[in-house]
């Protein structure tokens, strides 16, 4: 007898087995497929060495900077009108759209001139100047062509037209000279008479500084030099070539609620890529 109930108590332990075995194992929930990451989207290239610093921007007077400058700085000078006088660390001086009136008081080593009338440019530049850049080519065809490296400086220019005397147009009277010094891209405008193509906007490249005719007649109109400045993206932008507090004050007026407007009490800053200012900036220099 007990070896019956033995019988059938193994039975029934292996019927339950069999039967534990047989069902269906509990899986988690499946989680769904993990999403391939996002491709890298292109970015623009600097064309200047160096970083975007975040810290708060500062345009730093010269008269407060009496050593010499460091290796990611430059330093700007408005002398008048159109010229300025760019310094780099390694003591290169380059006036832009040198003229015989309105002249740095040192000599400088490179000068850039454009074509519009004689307060922009010279036939008698100074012999002692090593290089002399005339914005304009020998003909319309054949338009200026720039590509230099002096020291610590590289200078190429991107020619534009501008409008002759009698009305018509000037092809490549114009240049816009673009300056790497430091760790800063710096253009000059020149003598600028329409607003810019995507072909002149890349061959000009990233923009730090900007030095911008705002007379808003003599050169492009108002919404006309806006829309460049727009294009061109710059930190800082220096008004140039106003005549009158009257011509500046009214450029200023158009752009005040668009960028930071901030008054310099010296014609001279010492600025770099880390002092940039975080949104863009019209910064005023004394001057005429």
């Amino acid at each position: 007898m007990a070896t019956a109930v033995w019988s059938r108590t193994r039975a029934l332990i292996a019927l339950a087995a069999i039967l534990v075995v047989s069902l269906p194992v509990a899986r988690a929930p499946a989680q769904p497929a993990a999403a391939p990451p996002a491709p890298v989207k292109p970015e623009m290239v600097e064309s200047c060495p160096g970083l975007i610093a975040h810290e708060t921007p500062r345009a730093i007077p010269v008269d407060f900077r009496l050593t010499a400058l460091q290796r990611s700085e430059a330093r700007i000078t408005y002398i008048g009108h159109s010229t300025f006088l760019l310094e780099s660390p390694e003591l290169v001086r380059i006036a832009t759209d040198y003229n015989d009136y309105v002249k740095p008081p040192i000599l400088p080593d490179v000068i850039t001139m454009n074509h519009a009338h004689s307060t922009h440019y010279t036939d008698f530049p100074d012999p002692g100047i090593k290089y002399v850049l005339r914005g304009w080519g020998p003909s319309p065809d054949k338009p200026a062509r720039y590509d230099l490296q002096i020291k610590d400086v590289h200078i190429h220019n991107v020619p534009t037209n501008i409008r002759s005397w009698n009305g018509t147009t000037e092809r490549h009277g114009n240049s816009i000279f673009v300056f790497d010094i430091g760790s800063l891209c710096i253009a000059h405008l020149g003598h600028l008479h329409h607003t810019l193509t995507q072909q002149q906007l890349n061959e000009i490249g990233k923009i730090d500084v900007v030095l911008v005719p705002v007379d808003g007649g003599m050169t492009l109109d108002l919404d006309g030099m806006v829309e460049v400045l727009d294009s061109l993206k710059a930190r800082v932008m220096i008004p140039m070539h106003f005549f009158s507090t009257f011509t500046l004050d009214r450029f200023i007026e158009r752009v005040k609620d668009k960028y930071t407007v901030e008054y310099s009490e010296s014609p001279s800053i010492v600025i770099s890529k880390a002092t940039l200012p975080a949104k863009p900036k019209l910064l005023v220099l004394p001057g005429h």
